[in-house]
């Protein structure tokens, strides 16, 4: 049974930074496209940032280019993502997504919401002044 498990959400000043973690269990981060999108109220859901390993390569949405980076550690079958200047518009729900069998040319961060393969429960971050 595959889990992923999100941790390292929490309130931070705008400004601030946080780093997100998804553990995985039954499910190795070495395949396919994975990353993070986020929920927030009243808003659409949002792919923030995703990696696809058959080309190991990133990608980011405008909204956090620059600020937020993604990163694997295979050994730990972890992955994270590093946010740093937190804007209150980051606030929301954030929740890790892995599709192993995808096969587009790549892999852009709005796949995420919408993958139906595996996701976890979430983790909040809320941005404060």
């Amino acid at each position: 049974q595959v889990q992923l498990m999100e941790s390292g959400g929490g309130s931070v000043q705008a400004g601030g930074s946080l780093r997100l973690s998804c553990a995985a269990s039954g499910y190795s981060f070495n395949s396919g496209c994975m990353g993070w999108f986020r929920q927030a109220p009243g808003k659409e859901d949002e792919g923030v940032a995703s990696i696809y390993t058959r080309y190991d390569s990133t990608a980011y949405a405008d909204s956090v280019k620059g600020r937020f980076t993604i990163s694997l550690d295979n050994a730990k079958n972890t992955m994270y993502l590093q946010m740093n200047s937190l804007k209150f518009e980051d606030a929301a729900m954030y929740y890790c997504a892995a599709d192993p069998n995808y096969g587009g040319i790549w892999c852009p961060p709005s796949h995420l919401p919408i993958t139906t393969a595996y996701r976890g429960q979430g983790t909040q971050v809320t941005v404060s002044s």
